[in-house]
């Protein structure tokens, strides 16, 4: 009897184990598949894995479309108009009021480095987009107060005369003011600093379809700009001028606002990259390695670890949750380029500190290569910075009527925004495809290709700004209104033609370099990369207000007042200045040419 029922137990046994076995492989296999089904490196806004299958793509990436339009809208509907605003109703000099444009502008789009360093070490490109947000709506609430009471602003000046000068804004006020101004400088640089980085990591860039939808999606984001530039310089400037600027301000503070809920309704298909420590910190470890070993080097021991021991690999920590997991990595072989840096990798360093691995040195090479094309598009922005000062101060002294219907100076750079908003999909849906399939490669048009063909528009622009200033001021001379304040006998469409030839440079370069330096550069500092773009916007804005200042200082020394000073804009020489920047961003393009021609793209063996 036991004998028979072991034997029972026995037979049920061995129907039961195939059961059990494809049971086990079942759950293995679906185990497996979930796993490779993770985006690695990546969360959801609820900070657990992200999934292919729910989280990124394209329509995730459109919320983060939609969110620049209202942004945009929100920071260019006062900057595009703020140089009137300053010197009308803050009674500050068309000088002044351009250099703290300008300088407003700057730090606005230099904080984005801030923005760019905090979304790649600390917080998430979400979180940071939204605390930036509420910092920029305050700052334009402050600025929307002050509009709305009388109290809080200068006494109006009515004098017709541009000889008599008005009331300028006491202390107190002007505290109010740069409040203002600079928290949402302080917002927008958050924002410029994370929100084109978020909406670019929602693709895989390990496929080309993936790659190809986020070159779109960086035209796409040129376009969103242009839409949110449009309702700013139509809608906005119009009540600004014929409303008050207190509904202007309120406008932009409803825009601002309203992007925040759109945002937080893409967060359930976001995916968000995890902050991967300072990258700051590793660059300046490898420099300082470099620097300590190239010195030691004179020691004969002390040879380069990769090209004398070859190790097999290399160990990386990655955080996933909150828990740090070791990763083996397959060695990477030291290149030629920028031989220095090699050094950093040795057997003995001066401090356990400073000991570097060989993908360390390699992702601080990429960004040392990418800074001089960095630096050669600083001299196209500075030409942009014009836009928002002396060209507009240049419209409002001429006939600003288009048939019977009057058109505010701001409202000038509708000309190439309307062009970028059509020539956007024109190049991603039709040039772009026909350069791929006559170049065969994947890109088509080359991204360092499109920052050349801005530049060169950079500088037709200016040629054609110091043409049309020429015309202006015979104009002025003829009519013997040197010293009104009377619209010139001209109209303002002769100033469209620089903002035609600059819009078109902003559109080539600004997605040229986005797309150039988050693909170029180092996954750990992608959106610090990608805020270079801001970044040198920021350096042309300075750059502008010290060339003004510069001029002004030289030609004081030969002349009894100074090429860009006083209140009245007839007696500025502004078309020699115009040409003094197109020689000089003549002679940026060919140093541009010397940097681009020595380029070499990383190779997907380098990639991430």
């Amino acid at each position: 009897m036991v004998i028979l029922t072991s034997c029972s137990f026995f037979l049920f046994y061995l129907q039961a184990l195939p059961l059990v076995s494809n049971s086990v492989a079942g759950s293995l296999l679906q185990e497996e598949g979930q796993e490779l089904n993770k985006w690695e490196g990546y969360v959801n806004w609820r900070n657990k894995p992200a999934m292919r299958d729910q989280h990124g793509g394209m329509l995730a990436a459109s919320f983060v479309l939609v969110v620049e339009i209202l942004e945009n809208l929100a920071f260019l509907a006062n900057a595009s108009n703020l140089v009137l605003y300053l010197s009308k109703f803050m009674h500050y000099s068309p000088s002044s009021s351009a250099n703290i444009v300008t300088n407003f502008m700057g730090t606005a789009f230099l904080l984005a480095v801030l923005g760019g360093f905090l979304s790649d070490a600390y917080f998430t490109t979400y979180r940071l987009y939204l605390t930036s947000a509420a910092i920029e709506f305050m700052g334009l609430l402050i600025l929307t107060v002050q509009a709305h009471t009388p109290s809080l602003k200068p006494p109006i000046c009515a004098s017709a005369s541009t000889e008599i000068q008005c009331e300028k804004v006491n202390r107190r006020k002007a505290a109010m003011l740069f409040t203002g101004l600079y928290l949402v400088a302080l917002g927008v640089g958050g924002i410029k600093g994370s929100l084109p980085p978020h909406g670019a990591e929602q693709f895989d860039d390990t496929t080309p379809q993936g790659r190809k939808q986020r070159s779109s999606f960086f035209n796409y984001y040129v376009f969103s700009l242009s839409c949110g530039a449009l309702i700013a310089v139509t809608f906005v400037v119009w009540i600004e001028d014929n409303k008050g600027w207190q509904w202007g301000f309120g406008v932009a503070t409803a825009a601002i606002l309203a992007s925040i809920p759109v945002f937080l309704l893409g967060s359930p298909i976001y995916r968000t990259k995890i902050p991967a420590g300072s990258p700051i910190t590793t660059m300046f470890k490898v420099l300082i390695a470099a620097v300590c070993n190239n010195c030691k080097s004179k020691n004969p021991s002390n040879a380069v670890m990769g090209m004398k021991t070859s190790p097999s690999s290399y160990t990386t920590e990655t955080g996933e949750e909150g828990n740090a997991t070791k990763v083996k990595v397959p060695s990477q072989t030291l290149t030629e380029d920028l031989e220095f840096l090699n050094k950093a990798v040795t057997e003995k360093t001066v401090s356990p500190m400073l000991q570097c691995t060989v993908k360390q040195v390699e992702e601080v090479k990429v960004v040392l290569k990418i800074i001089p094309v960095f630096m050669c598009t600083i001299m196209l922005n500075c030409c942009l910075a014009q836009l928002s000062t002396f060209s507009i101060q240049q419209a409002a002294t001429m006939n600003t009527k288009i048939g019977s219907l009057k058109v505010p100076p701001a409202s000038l750079p509708v000309f190439p925004v309307i062009f970028v908003m059509l020539i956007a999909p024109t190049y991603n849906h039709f040039v772009v495809p026909f350069a791929r399939k006559v170049t065969k490669t994947e890109m088509g048009i080359t991204h360092l290709q499109r920052i050349g063909t801005g530049l060169i528009l950079s500088i037709i622009a200016m040629a054609v700004a110091a043409v049309v200033e020429m015309k202006r001021k015979k104009v002025a001379i003829e009519s013997g209104l040197l010293n009104s304040a009377e619209p010139l006998p001209i109209t303002f469409l002769w100033i469209a033609l620089q903002y035609l030839f600059l819009g078109s440079a902003d559109l080539f370069t600004l997605a040229g370099m986005m797309d150039f330096f988050f693909t170029e550069a180092p996954k750990s500092m992608r959106s610090l990369a990608t805020s270079l773009s801001w970044v040198s916007l920021s350096m042309g804005y300075y750059f502008s207000s010290v060339l003004i200042s510069t001029v002004n200082n030289i030609t004081s020394i030969f002349r009894h007042t100074p090429w860009l000073s006083g209140s009245n804009l007839n007696h500025y020489h502004l078309e020699r200045f115009y040409w003094l920047m197109c020689i000089l961003s003549s002679l940026n393009f060919l140093h541009y040419l010397f940097w681009a021609n020595r380029y070499k793209y990383r190779t997907e063996s380098t990639a991430d």
